[in-house]
């Protein structure tokens, strides 16, 4: 007897909503993204990474 939840099923990559992270910044490399009245800064580095912080 297994105790463990099967995964969840993955969702096919067309049906997310997908975004540009230059469209996010206005074409900058910062962007405010407000959740459950916190705010949250998305940043693009210089190595073309994103970090999302509280």
């Amino acid at each position: 007897m297994s105790f463990h939840t099967p995964p969840p099923e993955k969702l096919q990559a067309s049906s997310l909503p997908t975004y540009a992270a230059s469209d996010l910044t206005d074409g900058g490399d910062l962007a405010q993204i407000a959740l459950g009245g916190q705010i949250y800064t998305l940043r693009i580095t210089r190595a073309n990474k994103l970090i999302l912080t509280k």
